[in-house]
């Protein structure tokens, strides 16, 4: 019976070994890289759904009167995000034509697809409104019923312990800033560590060591061939790419 134990427990392990090694592709700011596209549009989420990333990143900003805006930049079109009004920003056009999106309106079109929706809330300018904002993603999240399909991001180290106490138990929540230890994330409670390029090479150990913690790994922004395929070697969990097709086609050679 104990060996029968054994066996099934070392071919359970091996299984999630195999899950693991498959590197997925998440498409930065959406696949905006293709005609009719823009960044961070309800295009390009909907066009990275369809080559079939497993996650599209996208930015959120809290506005002047408390309303969540999808948009990269702290600046759009001279209107800065957190001083603007939502109407204001919302009422502008992007690259391909498509108003400037609320978050409501980026997931209620999310939530007729199968990518997962990888929300990065930038930086705020002071740690009470990161706070609100954490609030109101995740009343807005639970209200659409979008909890099991949402991770989240951000440079913010307050942001981030906001996300980890206030949503859901389980719910994915990464660093990107980059000075932390895979040690330090796990203490803190964090999913893993989501890591500029330039701060993997300089650290390649911490991929180990975050999986050895039971950590993830995703590592931004990748649009080199040969640093894709270094990375998939290296097993790291997701990789964020501007080049979702190219990244997509090195996956399938590493099946």
């Amino acid at each position: 019976m104990n060996l029968k134990k054994m066996m099934i427990g070392s071919a359970l392990l091996m299984a999630a070994c195999c899950m693991q090694a498959q590197t997925k592709a998440i498409a930065h700011r959406g696949f905006w890289k293709t005609p009719g596209s823009s960044q961070n549009s309800i295009t390009s989420l909907l066009k990275a759904d369809s080559i079939g990333c497993y996650g599209s990143e996208f930015d959120v900003w809290l506005t002047k009167d408390s309303k969540l805006v999808v948009n990269h930049d702290p600046v759009y079109k001279m209107r800065p995000m957190e001083y603007s009004k939502g109407d204001a920003l919302t009422g502008l056009k992007l690259s391909n034509g498509e108003n400037l999106p609320s978050l409501e309106q980026y997931l209620k079109v999310g939530k007729e697809h199968n990518t997962k929706l990888i929300l990065e809330l930038k930086a705020l300018n002071s740690k009470k409104r990161e706070t609100k904002a954490v609030q109101e993603i995740l009343a807005t999240v639970k209200k659409m019923g979008l909890e099991s399909r949402m991770e989240y991001i951000t440079f913010s180290l307050h942001a981030m312990k906001e996300f980890i106490r206030l949503a859901p138990a389980g719910t994915p929540v990464f660093y990107l800033n980059g000075e932390l230890s895979p040690k330090e994330l796990k203490g803190l409670g964090a999913t893993g560590l989501d890591y500029h390029m330039g701060v993997i090479k300089k650290h390649p150990e911490w991929i180990k060591e975050a999986h050895d913690l039971g950590l993830k790994v995703n590592v931004w922004t990748v649009d080199e061939t040969e640093e894709m395929k270094w990375l998939i070697e290296q097993k790291v969990d997701f990789i964020t790419t501007n080049e979702p097709v190219v990244l997509l086609e090195e996956l399938k050679k590493n099946k």
